[in-house]
C-alpha cells in the first residue's frame, strides 16, 4: 500500500510539471486558458507536499509502533 501512496505523489508532481509547460507554451496565445493550468500546477504541487507529508507520517507512525 505504502508503495502504491508513493507513485501517486509523483504522478502529482508529473501534473504540475506538465501544467507548468503547459502555462510557458500558452502565455503568450491564449492567456484563459494558461490561467486553468496555473490552478493545476498550484493544485497539484500542493496535493504533491500534502500526500508526501501524510505519507512520511503514516511510516513514522508505523515504525514506531513495531519496535
Amino acid at each position: 500500500m505504502i508503495r502504491i501512496l508513493k507513485y501517486t505523489e509523483y504522478l502529482y508532481l508529473a501534473i504540475a510539471l506538465i501544467s507548468l509547460y503547459e502555462i510557458w507554451n500558452l502565455w503568450g496565445v491564449n492567456r484563459e486558458k494558461s490561467y486553468l493550468f496555473i490552478f493545476f500546477a498550484v493544485v497539484s504541487a500542493g496535493m504533491f507536499l500534502f500526500r508526501r507529508n501524510y505519507r512520511r507520517r503514516f511510516e513514522r507512525r508505523n515504525d514506531s509502533g513495531r519496535k
